[in-house]
Formats: structure tokens, sequence, C-alpha cells
């Protein structure tokens, strides 16, 4: 049995956001329902899959449900943006989705990651309540959050260090 559940159901607002510097960035996410603030922390993989598999998943249900309007994308980059300090929950280790046809909602449901030792059963959820639209604006500005970090070197592939870049291909290391 986990250890607590918490539903925002529905969110005001939903968004993912970075803080730190590139990097060394922190990723959340972060959601607002009346006066209370839910924040989780997320890896950097786990908001481009997560944002890839919104659209996925949004296409599939404009297949399934002909008859819904489409999502909209549109956001605005300062409603998007979390500023600190922020209080996370806790870091997830799992993050699925799901949708409620009848209240035309979809759910973003996380896990907390927990120690090898620990029972996965013990594990925090959380389970944020959004429209199809938020969901849908949410992946958009996390993946233009994600595209912020690092510059790639165009030799190599590999993110650049803002000190200076070691790159194998330059020295011949890597063929």
């Amino acid at each position: 049995m986990p250890r607590f559940e918490i539903d925002v159901d529905p969110c005001d607002h939903l968004t993912t956001d970075a803080i730190g510097t590139p990097g060394q960035r922190v990723f959340y996410m972060h959601a607002w329902q009346a006066a209370r603030t839910v924040t989780i922390i997320i890896e950097k993989v786990q908001l481009q899959s997560l944002a890839v598999g919104i659209e996925q998943f949004l296409a599939q249900l404009a297949r399934q449900h002909p008859e819904l309007e489409e999502a909209s994308p549109k956001y605005s980059e300062e409603q998007m943006r979390i500023n600190p300090p922020v209080e996370p929950v806790f870091r997830a280790g799992e993050i699925g989705l799901g949708y409620e046809h009848e209240r035309d909602m979809v759910v973003i449901v996380t896990r907390e990651i927990l120690a090898e030792e620990q029972d996965p059963e013990d594990a925090a959820v959380i389970r944020f309540w959004c429209t199809r639209s938020q969901a849908r604006a949410m992946a958009r500005w996390g993946l233009e959050v994600a595209q912020r970090g690092r510059p790639i070197c165009p030799q190599c592939g590999q993110p650049m260090e803002p000190g200076g870049h070691f790159c194998p291909k330059k020295n011949g290391y890597l063929h």
C-alpha cells in the first residue's frame, strides 16, 4: 500500500520547468489547485519521454474519439515558468498516462522512486488530473525547456560543458 496518495483533481495549472544552469539543472513537474501547489522532481529524459508520450496519447485519443475537439498546444512562457523556491514531494520513478472519457480528463500518474531495499508497493503516488489542452501545452513547453540545455558538439554529438569541451572525435579516440 502506498505511503500516501495525492490527487490534484483538477489541476488549475500544470507545468514542467528546469531550475539551474545547463548541465546542472533540476527538472520539475508542478501543479496548482486553488491555494495548493504540488511539485515533484523528474529527470530530463522522463520529461522528454512524457512529452512525446502525451502527443502520441492525444493522437490516439483523437482517432478513438473523433468527436473531441483538438487539444490546444498553446502556452504562455511566463505562465509556464516555475519560480524558486520549490518544495518537491518526491522524485518520480515511474510516470504513466490515463484518460477518463466521461470527464474528458487526462491523468498523469507519478510514482516515487524508492531505494532497492524498499517495497515498490510502498511508493507514494500523485495523480495530476488535467484537460487535454493542459497536457499538450505542458508537453510542448517541456520539450522547449529540455532543448534549452547545453549546446551539442557538432563533431561528437555530446553536450558541451560551459567551461570547455573535450571532444573525443578531435583527438582520434572515437571513430
